[in-house]
């Protein structure tokens, strides 16, 4: 029982909250001859008026809505203007062929491996690095550090990479 009393209650406020929407938009679009009348009167909605362009009505009373025929505008200095224009051409010699030109085919797979090899690089440098440590680490005997270090960069160049 309460459950029916609940959904009773919900959409009597469905139905306000409906109405108060309609008035909300009739606000907005300027129609406040309607705010203060029943929303349910259908005589208070006014009817939009017809516009007869290309139509001549049989109706006297109807002529009020007939739109003037539109006269069609003077061309002939645009016409005039596009013909000059035609006449000059286009100069070959100011086109830039370079700009015109298709990429590389490779231009995507360039752009796209690009962080990648940025990624490895930073790698290969660590590894790199660490390679150093190691064998600095293996001729610890020796005490001279340029030794070691020109030890190292030797290693480096003899070992094809």
């Amino acid at each position: 029982m309460a459950g029916e009393k609940n959904i009773g209650h919900l959409e009597d406020e469905a139905l306000k909250r409906r109405e108060r929407l309609k008035a909300l938009k009739r606000k907005r679009e300027g129609d406040k001859s309607c705010e203060n009348e029943n929303p349910g009167d259908k005589s208070a909605v006014e009817l939009p008026k017809p516009v007869f362009r290309s139509y001549r009505p049989a109706n006297e009373e109807l002529n009020d809505f007939v739109k003037e025929s539109s006269a069609p505008g003077d061309v002939t200095a645009q016409v005039k203007d596009h013909l000059e224009a035609a006449k000059s051409g286009v100069v070959i010699d100011q086109l830039d062929v370079a700009a015109l030109a298709p990429r590389k085919p490779d231009w995507d797979l360039k752009r796209d491996v690009a962080k990648k090899l940025l990624k490895l690089e930073r790698q290969t440098q660590r590894a790199i690095a660490e390679l150093i440590r190691d064998r600095l680490k293996e001729r610890s005997r020796s005490d001279d550090l340029a030794v070691m270090v020109n030890a190292g960069v030797s290693d480096q160049v003899r070992e094809p990479t």
